[in-house]
């Protein structure tokens, strides 16, 4: 040990300074070496959806009010499987009035099987019963083809006019794709190829990377993209600030697992996507008026 002697400087520093001063000095050289070497990205940010093709939509074929509904997203159905009933008690009413004369009159012909009054009649009334059982079945909405259920518009109690949207069916191993609604201004950066980060809504720092695989030609303004849309779906997403750009990516699989558990993708799913459009140099962003000096070329 340094024994202190007359005249000698006062030493005040711990010896623990002198390390900490060479950490500090390593921490500033990886620092500035990063600042020289490393980049920052500049993203494209926009919301998306899931959009399934072959699908088919299911509209109620005539008015009336909804009295159940026996279906719900994601459930596999078979072609011809009923989906929903609307309130049917007219028709109800109407065919069981037609099967009590039918009743009467067989037993008035069994009786005498000359009356060819009561044939006649039994035979009109035939024709009468089909057409109620018709009537009946056209209250009553069936799946058109074999597969799940993408998405219901309505729910019970619910008038429905004609042509009204009640359901959408998908095929099985129907392909999807995320539509991507981008910033305008981004439009010269994108191109096919390029990779594409998805984080679903509900599934929070939960990533999916697709490739773009077309970029719209033109923007296109809020009121368009509108009508691009469905009115259900447009109605979900807020309105765009100005002109955006459709980007599109196919989605390899119709589901996707998460900590074990295995989802269904479905039409409609919204979800926010960003896309690495150009990069510089850490320094030159600290410094914008460097960027004369150092051109990005991405």
């Amino acid at each position: 040990m340094h024994r202190q002697q007359d005249g000698d400087v006062l030493r005040l520093a711990p010896d623990w300074t002198r390390w900490t001063f060479w950490w500090l000095a390593l921490i500033l050289g990886v620092g500035l070496l990063m600042c020289v070497v490393g980049t920052v990205s500049e993203y494209a940010v926009g919301p998306a959806l899931v959009r399934v093709e072959q699908r088919r939509d299911v509209t109620a074929q005539s008015a009336g009010v909804v009295a159940t509904v026996e279906i719900q997203p994601g459930q596999r159905v078979a072609a011809g499987q009923v989906l929903v009933t609307l309130q049917s008690e007219e028709e109800d009413a109407e065919l069981a009035r037609i099967e009590h004369q039918m009743e009467l009159l067989l037993l008035r012909y069994m009786r005498d099987l000359t009356d060819q009054g009561a044939l006649q009649a039994l035979t009109a009334l035939r024709a009468e019963r089909e057409q109620a059982q018709a009537r009946l079945k056209a209250r009553s909405l069936v799946a058109p083809l074999e597969g799940f259920v993408g998405d219901v518009r309505i729910h019970p109690g619910q008038y429905l006019a004609v042509g009204t949207l009640v359901a959408s069916i998908v095929e099985n191993d129907a392909p999807a794709y995320l539509l991507a609604i981008l910033p305008g201004y981004y439009r010269p950066f994108l191109r096919p190829g390029m990779p594409l980060r998805v984080e679903l809504e509900g599934f929070q720092y939960e990533y999916r990377e697709l490739v773009i695989e077309s970029v719209g030609e033109q923007l296109i303004g809020p009121g368009e993209l509108k009508r691009y849309l469905s009115p259900d779906l447009a109605d979900t997403m807020e309105d765009p600030k100005g002109p955006v750009v459709l980007v599109r990516a196919p989605i390899p699989s119709r589901s996707f697992s998460i900590r074990g558990r295995r989802f269904e993708y479905f039409e409609g799913m919204p979800a926010r996507a960003q896309v690495a459009v150009r990069s510089e140099a850490i320094f030159v962003a600290m410094i914008p008026g460097l960027k004369v000096l150092f051109p990005n070329d991405d």
